[in-house]
């Protein structure tokens, strides 16, 4: 008895082959994700092969700016190189930005969720940025301070994204101003929130921020230093942590950075 003729037609469609503008797409996809990995091989490499050469300028250049083996000569001597000590920790800390940007982007498997003691964090956060902060001279009020909450977060990856969020708030913010670091339980969730005096941005620009090298204001109008990737990198983390980063700001009105993470 012959089989009936929609069982064939199932049969023949089930082994036919994909439609021309399905193989097209599959195959562009392909090419599209073993660009991005050349990529991400390709900054991962540059920047390993950098940071050898800038940790000798950095140490070299601190051993001069000090004068530990004795007087340099003439005080310029000593003032230049403070200069090529400051510009080597600068070039550094991008290298570092660049080379976690490229690890967030591919398949991060090194995060381990941990309760960690939001206090103790804040606190290594601030001690690790003091001196930027007295050169700009700014206040860091920490709201709540030493009964802040627990999160679950990756303990690398938490003093991260507050470095990067306190950071941004810290380079933005006038003299004398003051920057505000919370954090409070909300349901299952902990939100960190930081929030800076500065000039803000406009609520049009936020979701351009959390784009890499994409920063507030025009190229010829931004006043402070960076590339861009503090943000991208906070947003990228808070991810792959099951938490996320919102951001809120306008004209005049300063920046406020809301960083949500589970309860520990």
């Amino acid at each position: 008895m012959p089989e009936p003729a929609s069982l064939d037609a199932s049969i023949a469609s089930a082994f036919a082959d994909p439609a021309p503008t399905d193989r097209r797409a599959a195959a562009e996809e392909r090419r599209r994700l073993a660009l991005d990995d050349r990529k991400r091989s390709f900054l991962r490499m540059v920047s390993h092969e950098l940071r050898t050469p800038l940790n000798a300028v950095i140490g070299f250049s601190e051993i001069l700016s000090q004068e530990l083996y004795g007087p340099l000569g003439a005080p310029q001597y000593k003032e230049y190189a403070t200069i090529v000590h400051d510009s080597g920790v600068k070039l550094l800390k991008l290298v570092n930005q660049v080379v976690e940007l490229a690890r967030l982007e591919g398949h991060v498997t090194d995060i381990k969720m941990t309760p960690e003691n939001l206090d103790e964090a804040i606190e290594d956060v601030i001690e690790s940025l003091r001196g930027e902060i007295a050169r700009r001279d700014v206040i860091i009020h920490v709201i709540g301070q030493g009964a802040l909450p627990v999160v679950l977060a990756d303990g690398r990856g938490l003093r991260t994204m507050l470095i990067n969020l306190v950071q941004n708030a810290v380079t933005h913010s006038p003299a004398g101003g003051v920057v505000h670091i919370a954090a409070v339980k909300i349901g299952g969730e902990i939100e960190i929130t930081v929030r800076d005096q500065g000039p803000g941005v406009e609520s049009a620009e936020l979701p351009r921020l959390l784009q890499p090298f994409e920063q507030g204001g025009s190229a010829l109008t931004r006043t402070n230093e960076g590339v861009g990737l503090g943000l991208p990198i906070v947003d990228l983390l808070s991810r792959a942590m099951g938490g996320q980063l919102k951001l809120s700001s306008s004209l005049g009105a300063g920046f406020l950075a809301r960083l949500i993470l589970p309860v520990g």
